[in-house]
């Protein structure tokens, strides 16, 4: 590998928004025929790095290679013309478009379809992907569309792929399936980078690692020569254990009751079937299950963001008295005392709004508690302050929009927000997607902080290794149902696996 040519040379690679520097000086090879692995923390540079080499960026400083010759990357079909494709966590479809229509879009030259349809076969079965071109989008699950994404690329000619935390939203099975793809381009010859948080993916899948750290790039290794800790310490710059605590569960009381919940979406298919658990406060609930088995319609039940045909949802007061919360709106679920907070999985979309800065998104929260006409603006600023500090948001300044922040400093400002409110029941989805480990575990030991204070915590999350140490419980769903409630502690991710995808076991309820 050494004596090849790198497919890509990144020499002194600078880039600043504002105060911050994302890229300083940046060194980096690619090459082909391996699987590169770009680490590093929120905030580091990664995603930057790679959008000035897949042209949404331009370098302040530096010079871009492809093969030995030095190239200027302007925009997106410059990089396309060059062999370079990125995948990004948020794709780029029409719903209304087959595959096949979406994967030959804005090319040039007059369209046929059927000669398209074709090639697209071509390539899912010279790399074991599975797409069917004629199917549309809005029919397609997560995964699905994400092959379509890299397939996209793969049409326009990309030798050179980018994938920015592609199994951010899959399963372990379509992992395995993606990760099995990614073999098969990395043994035809391509060069694969991938942007990735979690390390025995890493160590699963690459060959080689690289690390950033805040805007410089630290070092790359074989990834046979290292290991998750060598690679946290690196990304971070001191050790980090890489143990999640979990103290005991605080005087467990029945906080959120939930029994008999069934809920249809807007085109009538049954999402939660006859739903019965309990959520104790003192305690962390972790909710299990494949993407789209009904967690996020679970959790906006309970928030009073779902509409209900039958069941119900009370909240438990401490001397245990109830309030039934279907039939309230959000706001009314507030005004009558229950102190709930939502993370929810759409950061952007339903949880902050990116056009406003880091405090007027605080004052969301807020703003109903002004006097008069008057609405409070130095508490909100000042708990944006708090938590930009405590939480490590990188920012140029807590006036910056939202949208301008990456992904993982978007979810520290979601998640710092809601656990300020101090509530009594707080309801995660996905809270550390997207965040390095350094980050993430910030985000265990804020929960354990919520449980150890009496909060019922009801943590939906993707990462089984995760749910098996954070959770006293653990509640898994499967097609609507609830296949089991287990113990976190002692239970074993392979039979977690298997309730998650056949109904089967027992509930301890």
């Amino acid at each position: 590998m050494d004596n090849k040519t790198p497919a890509v040379k990144m020499r002194n690679i600078t880039k600043t928004f504002g105060s911050v520097v994302a890229n300083d000086k940046v060194w980096l090879d690619i090459y082909r025929g391996e699987i590169l692995a770009l680490l590093g923390e929120n905030g580091s540079g990664k995603t930057t790095l790679m959008n000035m080499l897949s042209g949404i960026y331009f370098p302040d400083k530096g010079d871009i290679s492809i093969d030995g010759k030095e190239v200027v990357i302007r925009s997106p079909k410059d990089a396309f013309d060059l062999g370079i494709g990125m995948i990004h966590q948020h794709f780029k479809l029409v719903d209304v478009l087959s595959a096949a229509e979406n994967i030959v879009l804005g090319l040039p030259g007059k369209l046929d379809l059927k000669a398209a349809t074709a090639k697209i076969r071509q390539i899912c079965d010279a790399y074991g992907f599975e797409v069917d071109p004629k199917q549309k989008i809005y029919d397609m699950s997560v995964s699905q569309k994400q092959t379509v994404e890299i397939v996209k690329v793969l049409y326009r000619g990309a030798d050179i792929l980018i994938l920015d935390e592609p199994t951010a939203v899959l399963t372990p099975q379509e992992t395995d399936k993606l990760f099995a793809v990614l073999r098969n381009m990395r043994d035809d010859g391509k060069a694969v980078v991938i942007i990735t948080h979690k390390m025995h993916e890493v160590e699963a899948l690459s060959d080689r690692v690289a690390v950033l750290r805040q805007g410089q790039f630290i070092g790359d290794m074989p990834t046979k020569t290292t290991n998750a800790q060598e690679m946290t310490n690196m990304m971070v710059g001191h050790p980090v254990v890489l143990n999640i605590d979990r103290p005991d569960p605080v005087d467990p009381r029945p906080r959120i009751e939930v029994k008999n919940l069934t809920v249809r979406n807007i085109d009538g298919i049954v999402k939660l079937d006859d739903v019965s658990f309990t959520a104790n406060s003192g305690e962390i609930l972790g909710i299990a299950g494949i993407s789209g088995c009904g967690q996020k319609e679970l959790l906006e039940a309970i928030a009073g963001l779902q509409r209900v045909e039958s069941g119900s949802i009370s909240y438990i007061e401490d001397d245990g008295s109830r309030e039934e919360l279907i039939g309230k709106d959000p706001l009314e679920i507030q005004q009558m005392g229950v102190s709930l907070s939502f993370v929810p999985e759409d950061r952007l979309g339903m949880g902050l709004v990116g056009n406003m800065d880091l405090a007027d998104n605080m004052m969301l929260r807020s703003f109903r508690r002004g006097r008069g006409i008057f609405t409070d603006r130095k508490s909100p600023h000042k708990l944006a302050e708090t938590v930009v500090h405590d939480l490590e948001v990188v920012t140029p300044s807590v006036e910056t929009p939202v949208r301008r922040l990456s992904g993982g400093n978007v979810q520290k400002v979601l998640v710092g927000r809601e656990i300020a409110e101090a509530p009594k029941v707080l309801l995660t989805a996905y809270a550390v997607r997207g965040l390095d480990i350094n980050s993430s575990y910030t985000i265990y030991d804020l929960l354990n902080k919520q449980k150890q204070a009496g909060v019922a915590v009801v943590y939906v999350g993707e990462d089984l290794d995760v749910l098996l140490e954070l959770a006293d419980r653990i509640l898994v769903l499967c097609g609507g149902k609830v296949s089991g409630i287990v113990p976190g502690r002692g239970a074993k991710k392979r039979d977690v696996g298997l309730m998650m995808t056949r109904l089967g076991g027992k509930t301890d309820e």
